[in-house]
């Protein structure tokens, strides 16, 4: 039996962070941040998206102002908390974004969604990850000094040089970072799960951390429709292709996103 839905959002959800939500809103999308990255890395987002959009991102422990508790390290856990945070919210369609890690993330929890409730999203949109099931992370990040383990975070692309550079952020960022990469190094799904939602996949041109192949094999995992594409840049290339990346992502949500006349 699917367990009754009660739309009840909760202020001061430590897992969610709402951007924008209003009562005439016909879509929520929901932004996954990736390994070591935080909710606030979508806020700029709110201006680019319409208003019929809620823009919602997930706060991962163990960062910004969930920094004394611990980081979840196993992605089955991760899934379920943010599917069973997102329940309060799907009184409207939800839409996903995942960046990196967060792609998994996204995807684990659309499968949840199904399974546990009855619940598609509109559309599923992965950035930055091949996916899951001919994806690997061959590197145990615990088997890497700091130095070293910098250096090959550093090699994909940095959004914020700084905190690289600050011993006193580094300090702050590094658990975070390292108990994110143990989770998408352990995380090995055996079997291609099919959801019936959408997969808008996207990728930069240089990214070394994935391969057009690996991003497009996301089309294996739906029954509902793919799309594939890459924009100029490195593993980070969401960052200077901010504008367009989301204005192609909200011509894909369509009709969702334009209140009615």
């Amino acid at each position: 039996m699917t367990p009754t839905l009660v739309a009840r959002p909760v202020d001061g959800d430590p897992w969610l962070r709402v951007f924008r939500g209003g009562l005439r809103s016909r879509l929520r999308l929901v932004c996954l941040p990736h390994a070591g990255g935080t909710a606030g890395f979508f806020q700029s987002w709110t201006a680019r998206i319409p208003d019929s959009v809620d823009l919602l991102a997930v706060r991962y422990p163990g960062r910004q102002d969930r920094l004394a508790e611990p980081c979840v390290e196993r992605m089955d856990v991760l899934a379920d908390r943010v599917t069973e945070a997102l329940v309060p919210y799907l009184d409207r369609p939800v839409a996903l974004f995942g960046h990196s890690m967060g792609a998994s993330v996204a995807y684990e929890v659309t499968l949840r969604l199904a399974e546990r409730f009855g619940v598609a999203p509109v559309a599923l949109f992965v950035s930055g990850h091949g996916a899951p099931h001919v994806t690997r992370v061959d590197q145990d990040p615990d088997q890497l000094d700091d130095e070293e383990f910098l250096s090959r975070i550093g090699a994909l692309g940095q959004v914020d040089p700084v905190v690289f550079r600050s011993a006193k952020l580094r300090e702050l960022v590094l658990p975070a970072l390292r108990a994110d990469l143990r989770l998408i190094h352990r995380h090995l799904p055996r079997t291609a799960r099919r959801v019936a939602v959408p997969i808008v996949a996207y990728l930069g041109t240089a990214d070394p951390a994935c391969t057009p192949g690996q991003v497009a094999a996301w089309a294996e995992l739906t029954t509902g429709g793919f799309r594939l594409r890459a924009f100029p840049g490195d593993h980070f290339y969401l960052v200077p292709a901010e504008a367009e990346l989301v204005a192609d992502l909200t011509a894909q949500l369509g009709d969702l996103t334009t209140p009615p006349a």
